[in-house]
This record gives structure tokens, sequence and C-alpha cells, in this order.
């Protein structure tokens, strides 16, 4: 029976879902978001506060500042309440209600952006504001998970190494590129190894992050409007483009299985499901997806079919449509 006194000291990390009833799909889904952050960004802000801590740089007069769209935000408000920090969040208008309510209840102070910058959006105005803040006042202390080394060392540790232990015949890893920090981490994990792992990554259409055109996206936590610097795509061999609106086909079709899934979550499977269909049509390929995080934060937004009219059109979630996925 564990027994705890830190939020951030639980987390399960070796439950996975078999995808094959559901979607028909030879695919392995490891969950991340069974913590008390709900996400797994704990592993990377436990990683970047520890490593700060050690380094001295955080102190007791000092302020947290972090860029978050919402998940990395959740889990730093909840260490920063634990260890007695005060934490200022950056986020935009895309960052749902119930994760700004989630970081206000634990004492975060969240700024929303309202105005994306002309050319980077929203991310690009959320990092000038940081930078701002920082130039300000002296106490501010950025984390900065988008350069942080400890960002993708937290999964180089942690997340691929038990991927490894669970599935030492793992053929593909998927995982979505957002700072790219669980994907650095698990793509160095594995190319260090000498493990003959394919690890593929899953972005958004949209996304700058591997050098495609910027356009609208609405699902928060993965996809960038600014390429990442922790990015090394030496350690990565193969991209795929996903259309939000066939993320959030795939994320309701989990959840008329009783799977319910962020929406991120939604744009990893798909990516995995169409590359494993054109790459590994056999079936036979043992393949392991990542997902960031659960639905509930996303009640009001992918799981709400006004929502995802409006933005996605009217025949998003056509019967036909989810069925085709």
């Amino acid at each position: 029976m564990p027994v705890i006194s830190a939020p951030e000291d639980f987390h399960v990390d070796d439950l996975y879902v078999d995808l094959r009833p559901a979607l028909d799909t030879a695919l392995y889904l490891k969950c991340e978001g069974f913590n008390f952050a709900g996400s797994i960004k704990l592993k990377a802000a436990a990683s970047m506060i520890a490593d700060a801590e050690s380094r001295g740089a955080l102190t007791g007069d000092s302020v947290i500042v972090e860029s978050s769209s919402g998940n990395l935000g959740v889990a730093l408000s909840m260490i920063a309440a634990d260890k007695g920090y005060r934490f200022l969040c950056v986020t935009d208008t895309r960052c749902n209600l119930v994760t700004r309510r989630l970081m206000e209840a634990m004492g975060a102070q969240v700024h929303i952006i309202t105005e994306p910058h002309p050319e980077t959006g929203f991310l690009g105005a959320r990092l000038d504001h940081v930078r701002q803040l920082c130039a300000s006042d002296d106490r501010h202390l950025w984390l900065n998970q988008h350069a942080n080394p400890y960002n993708w060392l937290a999964h180089y540790r942690t997340t691929a190494p038990s991927i490894a232990t669970h599935f030492p015949d793992l053929d593909v890893l998927f995982v979505g590129a957002g700072t790219t920090g669980t994907l650095m981490g698990c793509a160095r994990y594995f190319k260090e190894s000498g493990r003959p792992v394919t690890v593929v990554a899953v972005d958004s259409v949209g996304s700058v992050t591997f050098g495609g055109p910027p356009g609208l996206r609405m699902i928060p936590g993965l996809g960038a409007g600014v390429r990442p610097q922790l990015l090394d795509e030496s350690f990565v061999d193969d991209v795929v483009h996903v259309p939000e609106v066939e993320a959030i086909r795939v994320a309701h079709r989990l959840a008329t299985a009783g799977f319910l899934f962020g929406g991120s979550t939604g744009t990893v499977i798909a990516g995995a499901s169409g590359w494993l269909a054109e790459h590994r049509p056999d079936g036979r390929a043992t393949a392991v997806a990542i997902s960031p995080d659960l639905g509930e934060r996303y009640l009001d937004s992918v799981y709400q079919t006004n929502w995802v009219s409006d933005i996605y059109g009217s025949h998003a979630l056509d019967r036909d449509a989810l069925r085709s996925r």
C-alpha cells in the first residue's frame, strides 16, 4: 500500500491500454495521466524544480514563472503549493477554464495572453511576456521548459526506461511533439541504448516544429508556433502530421469505448494508426504510443459538440466520419 506525504511522489508509470478492441489497431497506449497533476508534465516539472533547487537558483524569495498551455502549469502549481513557492503561469486563451481554475485553486497566479504574436502566435507572445517579467524583477525564475535539458532528462531517466522494461521487443514508439521534452528524452534513450526502435514524432498540422507552415491549432499541449530549442531531429526516425479534426474523431471513438483521453492523445493515436497502416500493415509490430493526459479537462472543448462544430465544421463528428477512422 503506497503512502505518500507529497503529491508529486505518486505516479502510475506502468499502465498500458491495448487499443485493438477499441480501434482495431495493434498499438499499446502508455497512460501518463494518473497522478495528482493529471499529466505526464509532472515528470518535467519535478525534474526542473529539483535542478533549480540543487543549483541554489530557486529560493524562498523566488517567483517561479513559466509559459504553459496548461498541463505543466498545473504540475508546477501543485509542486509549488507543496513546497511553499510562489508560481506565476503565463498561458493564453486556448487554455481551458478547468485547467486555469486548477492552478488558481492551488495558489498559482495565472496571466492570460489574449493576442497572438503576428509571426510566432500565442507561444511567441507568451514567451515575450515571460522575458519581460524576468527583466522587470530578478526574483522571477524562468524554468523555461522549451530549452531546459531537465525537461528531456526526466523522460530519459523515467519514461523511456519504463517502456523498455515492459516492452523488451519494442519495434516502434510514437511520441507527440510539444516542447519535445518527452520526444527527445525517449528518442535519445533508445538511440543511445543501441536498441533497434523506430521513434516516430507525431505533430499537429499547423505546427512549425518540423518546418511546416504555421496554422490555426486549438488543441493544447501538442505542436508549436516557435521551433523548440530542445529538438534534435537526428534522434527522430520519422514525423507524422495530423489534422486536428482527425485527433478529435479518434478521441470521440475512444470515448464511446469508455476511454476518455485528452485531445493530444487523439493526435498521437491518429498519427500512429496511419503510420502503422502504411509501414507495418501486417500488424505484427510491437508498437507503443504515449498518452500525456486524460480527458476530463476537455469536456467543454474536445468533447463539446458545439465547440467542435464551430471550429472544424458541422460534419466533423458525423457517424460515417467517426466509423471510417
